[in-house]
């Protein structure tokens, strides 16, 4: 018997011992595409490498405010470094602004399914969470987050494109949004996939930045950019809401080694670009075949695809990993798919297919 077995247990938070932990993607084997994090298939540039490797004082703390990037950014944006906020992923981001606005007796509102994060990090920081539905396309409720927001909201989040099902908030939607919240609601644009984005409806939140003193605009170097290991995103926003969420930032969690690949790739956006129309030719053309296939497929905007399978959720997944192809499910409601590697397209679709012919003919994902 242990000499702590007659000890009370620790006291924790019961909401946070209740609360999932985030589960990441599942690795693919060696004979398999992993299909299943959003990650941008492509290797870094050589030039992002060499900058990587150019860091020579890692035995010294990295600079706490992100200085040279916050700097680079703002002179793109038309800003000013103290309106730009840099931190370790746009996820820590949000987790920051949540903390800032929101805590005990608060609201957050956000759309659901959407990022899966979203409800970990409003429990975290002690607000409630109010989540409303998407519409049966799959897109934001957008006028039933306007709706949903009472005296208790501190913080509206709005995904664009929605990651999981790819579908976008336009100009017009977003508009009418910032009109019905009041002004002293924080409104957090979570636009992570902004690049691959070629509707021209689509909203694009740094121009309003200078007529909603409410917003923030957050967007991330892991997916276009592919530095999804090195953790590194931003926010633009005003000054005083961005020094709120810098006062809940762990310090020093930004890297030296993320900056310099932070600035390197913004020296080499082109290049970095050109690859990103490269997924999104490849993302038009899954989601084109998909169709063929009888596959209800929102409009894609982001560098995947939402599978629709409902109740057939968890075994169409274990399809595609007998096909070796590892996705993202979300039971009950549907499958997210990254576009990836072109030779994994093949795989893909001999999957897709084999689910409709022999999965169920009646599952949500068919038209």
């Amino acid at each position: 018997m242990s000499a702590h077995d007659d000890k009370p247990p620790v006291r924790l938070r019961p909401e946070i011992v209740a609360l999932p932990a985030y589960r990441q993607g599942n690795p693919a084997s060696d004979d398999s595409y992993k299909l299943s994090s959003n990650e941008n298939p492509f290797e870094p540039l050589p030039g992002v490498l060499e900058a990587i490797a150019g860091v020579r004082s890692i035995n010294r703390y990295p600079d706490a405010t992100a200085g040279a990037l916050r700097e680079a950014l703002a002179a793109r944006y038309g800003v000013t470094p103290d309106e730009v906020h840099v931190g370790a992923g746009s996820v820590s981001l949000l987790a920051q602004f949540i903390q800032a606005a929101a805590g005990a007796g608060d609201e957050v509102v956000y759309p659901w399914r959407s990022f899966e994060a979203y409800p970990g990090l409003v429990t975290v920081a002690g607000a409630t969470g109010v989540r409303v539905p998407n519409l049966p396309d799959g897109s934001l409720d957008v006028a039933g987050l306007a709706a949903a927001v009472t005296p208790r909201t501190r913080v509206v989040l709005v995904c664009t494109p929605n990651n999981p099902t790819g579908t976008i908030v336009t100009a017009a939607e977003f508009a009418d949004l910032m009109q019905r919240v009041p002004s002293d609601v924080l409104v957090l644009l979570d636009e992570a996939y902004t690049e691959f984005v070629r509707d021209p409806a689509a909203v694009n939140g740094v121009p309003l930045l200078a007529r909603y003193p409410n917003l923030v605009v957050l967007r991330t170097f892991s997916k276009a950019y592919g530095l999804a290991g090195l953790r590194v995103g931003y926010a633009l926003g005003p000054v005083r809401v961005l020094d709120a969420a810098r006062s809940t930032a762990i310090p020093l969690s930004v890297t030296a080694v993320a900056v310099e690949a932070a600035l390197a790739s913004l020296d080499r956006e082109p290049e970095l670009l050109e690859r990103v129309d490269r997924i999104v030719l490849l993302r038009d053309r899954v989601r084109e075949a998909l169709l063929d296939q009888g596959w209800a497929v929102p409009e894609a905007h982001g560098n995947f695809v939402w599978l629709p399978t409902g109740e057939a959720t968890a075994r169409a997944a274990e399809v595609f990993a007998e096909h070796g192809v590892v996705v993202r499910a979300f039971p009950p409601e549907g499958i997210r798919v990254s576009i990836g590697e072109e030779e994994s397209v093949d795989k893909l679709l001999k999957a897709s297919e084999d689910i409709v012919r022999n999965l169920t003919r009646t599952t949500e994902g068919r038209r």
